[in-house]
């Protein structure tokens, strides 16, 4: 009877010491646990922002130009007499033949759709071309586009809307400096990140997320725009007709906090 109780007492205890060491053991994975979940919910967001000032590489320069009248041989003649003087025009501000492109002639018939009680055009007949000049050599456009005064004088009209020329500059060469840009940006975020932890008194950890953002291309003098590529609201307004432009992109990044 006494080895029973003995053996009853030794599985009773060792049955105690496992049931305290599970305890232990779990009340320090669980505190582990609450550890993690509360570093993990340490985090800061950061932006880095890149700027670069780059020159357009293409312009299109479009040359729309009508006439009118009554007798459309007379009109389809002033057009093409029209189309010399702007084509010489070109040639003279050092255009290359294979840099224009010659588009299809539009011709109108004012009182093709008329209905009765309307009234009527001052001419019948409207004859109107476009030429387009595409080329990378954006400093000679730049330079032709400041003449077409010179056309005026010869009685060409360029038309379309007041104060615009239609000229209209592109970069591009995004692609070849994208990588770079990114690089930097997020160069720029760890950094703004390393003040912070060390104005908390932490210290950064890995990202928990990130965001490239968008490029934008803004004219030269928006480069300092304050909103980011994306948001509300034109930020591009006015990019094309710039030959130098903006490029901007603001990355945003999440890193984890550690003590």
């Amino acid at each position: 009877m006494n080895d029973m109780d003995t053996n009853q007492r030794g599985g009773t205890t060792l049955l105690g010491l496992l049931l305290a060491l599970g305890l232990i053991l779990g009340g320090w994975i669980l505190g582990v646990q609450i550890k993690n979940t509360r570093l993990a919910d340490r985090y800061v967001t950061v932006k880095g922002l890149v700027e670069r000032n780059v020159k357009s590489d293409l312009a299109i320069w479009p040359l729309n130009y009508k006439e009118a009248g009554d007798d459309l041989t007379t009109v389809y003649a002033k057009t093409e007499a029209d189309k010399k003087v702007i084509l010489d025009f070109l040639q003279q501000q050092s255009i290359q033949p294979n840099e224009i492109e010659l588009g299809v002639i539009r011709v109108v018939d004012t009182q093709a759709n008329e209905y009765g009680g309307g009234q009527r055009a001052p001419h019948r007949y409207i004859v109107d071309q476009q030429i387009t000049v595409r080329t990378n050599r954006v400093d000679v456009v730049a330079n032709a586009a400041q003449k077409t005064m010179l056309l005026l004088q010869k009685g060409i009209v360029l038309s379309g809307n007041p104060g615009q020329s239609g000229l209209v500059y592109k970069f591009t060469a995004l692609n070849a400096i994208k990588p770079d840009m990114i690089t930097e940006a997020t160069r720029n975020a760890r950094a703004a990140a390393d003040r912070f932890a060390s104005d908390s008194g932490s210290k950064v950890g890995a990202i928990r997320q990130a965001n490239q953002g968008v490029f934008s291309i803004l004219a030269a003098d928006q480069g300092a725009a304050t909103g980011e590529p994306g948001e509300a609201g034109d930020m591009s307004f006015g990019a094309d007709a710039s030959l130098m432009k903006t490029v901007r992109v603001v990355t945003t990044v999440q890193y984890y906090l550690n003590q």
